[in-house]
């Protein structure tokens, strides 16, 4: 059922971005985009049950959720955007990854959309992973390998169900767009520009050499501030 289409970008590049964690994606964009210092990834904490899973590289795959109030769908009208929500997910560009909205309000998190069914099917479809700020479940049967981001933990799906998905979502501070570029891990996800990806693998072993001598002195038992003036210093002059 899975398509994978070619992506805008070679998987050269995805896969060379996967190689840092998001922070220091973070630190690289503020090289290569200065103007979106501010915007583009997750400002509010999220859940990450599973920590030491590698960062995850992917086009998102964008639904809005709600749990508190049952869909006003007929069966067969819920089975059929059943069918068609899996088949936008597990279609376009891959690798993909699942941004989903609880739209709920001040009941946000109330119904976990996510749990051992879904995580296990998502995978399947070709995703690597789920950035919510609703609730998961099942985390000891969760699909192994498969990264979650979320906004709690809970034990109950509610009413909890797909009311759009391929729209625009906002989670976590973060806006994103079907088919946006993301990279996350356990501290959180960023969406990044198509037209800035290839850059931000140099910018980021920048960042490395600008922090190297800061952190060489900061570790070392001869430790002084004037050591870590001249640290700063050199690290001021690493282009």
């Amino acid at each position: 059922m899975t398509y994978t289409a070619t992506g805008p970008l070679p998987a050269a590049v995805l896969e060379a971005l996967g190689r840092y964690d998001t922070p220091t994606i973070c630190n690289a964009m503020e090289i290569v985009a200065p103007e979106r210092r501010l915007i583009g990834y997750t400002t509010k904490q999220l859940v990450c049950p599973f920590p030491d899973l590698p960062p995850i590289v992917g086009y998102a795959r964008t639904v809005a959720i709600r749990s508190v109030l049952k869909s006003s769908l007929a069966p067969e009208e819920q089975s059929r955007r059943r069918i068609d929500y899996y088949e936008y997910v597990g279609t376009g560009h891959g690798p993909r990854i699942s941004v989903i909205q609880d739209i709920d309000g001040p009941d946000v998190g109330y119904g976990a959309f996510w749990g051992e069914v879904q995580s296990n099917v998502h995978k399947a479809l070709g995703c690597l992973g789920v950035i919510t700020d609703g609730s998961i479940r099942d985390i000891p049967q969760w699909a192994p390998g498969f990264q979650a981001l979320a906004g709690s933990i809970g034990p109950s799906h509610a009413w909890v169900h797909a009311e759009s998905f391929g729209g625009e979502v906002r989670v976590a501070g973060m806006s994103v767009k079907s088919d946006d570029l993301i990279h996350a891990d356990q501290h959180g996800a960023i969406v990044i520009p198509l037209d800035v990806a290839a850059k931000l693998p140099e910018a980021a072993e920048l960042c490395g050499r600008r922090e190297t001598p800061i952190l060489e002195i900061a570790r070392s038992p001869d430790f002084s501030l004037e050591k870590l003036k001249a640290a700063l210093k050199r690290s001021a002059e690493i282009h």
